[in-house]
């Protein structure tokens, strides 16, 4: 009797057990003799699987995130999850998984496949994805019409560093304080003078974007997913020899709910120090766990901070401040509208 061909679905509760063995296995097992395929993000540090999110409440799941199964004899050898930014119409793919020696390849695709005709048809304007080069990861997103448009380090610090405190008053002389809506015009300034042009068109973001200081996405990580289960908090600086209209930076911090990383994220003009931002980051996440008071300083999964590489010297500060350099991972995006020119005038000839 011959096989039945495999197809690709919408996932059911009852596929949540076996998805979750798929999700484990996936990640503890990546490399080509497995056949075990995945983005081969840092997930033993971040995560960010679906195994882990099984074990979270059923909230953890919002209505407008996407999982799809690959199903084939009855069993299910591949997974892709997507998660859904209604305000800016953009999805972004958490996980995608496959197991098969000679199959995984071509599993993996047709979930890509599949998902970006769904999602074209719900109105996404945007799919987002970030992967590390191996396993054949950047040449099958390519294939799937798929752009890179950077990378990024992925900088952790370990529990065993004690954090460090930094007072109100402190923070005050060093002319750090919390983001408020006002500053959106100046976030933007920051953003595109710290963001190459070409990066910051595609990533398209818009002045209500940075209205609202706890928005998780913004700016994009490839571990903004993580966000979800963490209190998401914003800082400015303002630095000596920035105009009354600029910041010298910018700090998000994600103080876990669950037992994963805590989450820093750093925007800082080139010729600013951000050290001091850092060591401030690394205490609010201190003050918000009591780490620095009842652990002796330790937080139990540690901290985690995604870094673009056009973005040095910040890689100095965060290594000042401990962390250290545990993986790049490409960013890819896909544009589901097509860009025209805008008209514009020209001289006429006579």
């Amino acid at each position: 009797m011959s096989s039945r061909p495999g197809r690709v679905r919408g996932a059911r509760l009852t596929d949540l057990a076996a998805l979750g063995e798929l999700s484990l296995l996936s990640h503890q097992s990546d490399d080509r003799e497995s056949g075990v395929r995945s983005l081969g993000l840092p997930v033993s540090r971040s995560q960010v699987s679906v195994f882990r999110l099984f074990r979270l409440p059923l909230g953890a799941f919002r209505p407008s995130d996407q999982l799809y199964v690959y199903e084939e004899d009855g069993r299910l050898a591949g997974l892709a999850r997507v998660e859904r930014d209604p305000q800016r119409d953009e999805w972004t793919i958490v996980e995608l998984d496959a197991v098969g020696i000679h199959e995984a390849g071509d599993i993996r695709l047709r979930l890509v496949q599949h998902l970006l005709r769904d999602g074209a048809r719900r109105g996404a304007v945007r799919f987002h994805v970030a992967c590390a080069d191996s396993g054949g990861n950047v040449e099958l997103l390519m294939q799937a019409g798929f752009i890179t448009y950077g990378q990024e380090h992925i900088l952790y610090q370990a529990p065993e560093i004690p954090l460090p405190r930094v007072s109100a008053e402190e923070a005050a002389r060093e002319g750090i304080r919390p983001a408020a809506p006002m500053d959106a015009l100046a976030l933007t300034r920051l953003y595109a003078r710290v963001t190459p042009p070409p990066v910051a068109r595609l990533e398209s973001y818009r002045l209500p974007d940075w209205e609202r200081p706890g928005q998780a996405r913004i700016p994009r990580s490839s571990l903004a997913p993580i966000l979800r289960f963490a209190e998401v908090e914003t800082y400015v600086q303002e630095g000596a020899g920035a105009r009354g209209d600029e910041l010298a930076g910018m700090l998000q911090v994600g103080v876990a709910r669950e037992q994963q990383p805590h989450y820093l994220r750093v925007l800082a003009r080139p010729d600013h120090d951000a050290g001091q931002l850092i060591r401030y980051g690394l205490s609010v996440v201190a003050e918000r766990t009591g780490a620095g008071r009842s652990r002796g300083g330790r937080h139990d999964a540690g901290v985690i901070a995604p870094m673009r590489t056009y973005e040095a010297p910040l890689d100095r500060c965060f290594e000042e401040g401990g962390f250290t350099n545990v993986a790049t991972v490409t960013l890819l995006m896909k544009e589901a509208l097509v860009r025209v020119a805008e008209p514009a005038l020209v001289p006429a000839i006579r």
